[in-house]
């Protein structure tokens, strides 16, 4: 087995090269890699795309146009680790623009209905504070969220 890690491959019907576009708009760190084409072999038009490799925030990705066969859900999700409340409302905005969906917890949908984790990263500190009342706290607190709230976080764990 390679010792590079995993790529992961997202399926799209059609909008491969735009997706993968929008991501590496969305991370620091990435870029778009080599573009393959169908051949006159098919099973798509000749000379459309059929995958796109691109790195975002420094992981590998393949965008394939597979065709309608299959979708996203929320089986699978792209957790995003934010130190502080400006990193979460970057992510959570550009996320969700333009057809997104916000959802409960920190979860959202992009406009490609590929589910995000934008989550504070001392989020599994707070939750599993050994101190159950602290750790109680903060996740009724955070289910009540859809984009979390660090401040009201924090207090919450705090007890204020």
């Amino acid at each position: 087995m390679t010792t590079d890690g995993f790529i992961t491959c997202l399926w799209f019907d059609g909008q491969a090269e735009e997706a993968a576009q929008y991501y590496v708009s969305v991370f620091k760190n990435s870029a778009i890699g080599r573009v393959g084409r169908y051949t006159e072999a098919g099973p798509g038009p000749a000379g459309s795309v059929l995958v796109v490799e691109f790195t975002a925030n420094g992981q590998k990705f393949v965008a394939l146009n597979g065709g309608p066969q299959f979708t996203f859900n929320e089986a699978i999700s792209f957790q995003i680790m934010c130190a502080d409340q400006e990193e979460i409302d970057y992510y959570w905005t550009r996320l969700t623009e333009d057809g997104g969906e916000e959802g409960p917890c920190g979860w959202l949908k992009d406009r490609y209905g590929v589910s995000w984790q934008v989550v504070y990263d001392r989020m599994p500190d707070l939750l599993g504070d050994p101190d159950q009342e602290k750790a109680a706290r903060t996740m009724k607190a955070m289910m009540a969220m859809g984009k979390l709230d660090v401040a009201a976080l924090e207090k919450a764990y705090a007890g204020e």
